[in-house]
């Protein structure tokens, strides 16, 4: 599997993935370890819906990114949420509590991408979404 950092355009303070758990035709899995640095993460410990959002968002970017290099680009797809319906949190995670999310492409038209994510903190469902992101 190929470094995050090859798959999407951010860089820390703001990259909300850590890793690429697989990767199966419009799916991808990515993780996320809450720490107290990352953006969004509050003095009390607990990651905003802000960031659940963005780290949605990034794992929608990571498969964008996959797909991508699986055609040959060198770099990752800048893209643009233009979109998001649906959201619903659950509860917010806190430090030290694993994200794992799923993201599924529904539809491509142009350059604008239809997806659905959910995140789960073992296997509790911590928040879902749908999104549309413009690549550019």
């Amino acid at each position: 599997m190929r470094d995050i950092e090859q798959l999407i355009p951010q860089r820390a303070p703001i990259r909300m993935v850590d890793k690429v758990e697989s990767v199966e035709g419009d799916t991808i899995v990515t993780c996320l370890t809450i720490r107290p640095d990352l953006c969004f993460v509050d003095e009390d410990g607990v990651l905003a819906e802000a960031g659940l959002i963005e780290h949605i968002a990034q794992s929608a970017s990571a498969l964008a990114g996959h797909k991508a290099a699986e055609n040959g680009a060198e770099q990752p797809p800048i893209g643009y949420l233009g979109e998001v319906k649906k959201f619903r949190c659950y509860r917010l995670p806190r430090v030290e509590e694993e994200l794992r999310t799923c993201v599924t492409q529904e539809a491509e038209t142009e350059n604008v991408t239809m997806l659905s994510g959910e995140t789960r903190v073992g296997g509790e469902p911590v928040a879902s979404m749908q999104m549309k992101i413009s690549l550019t």
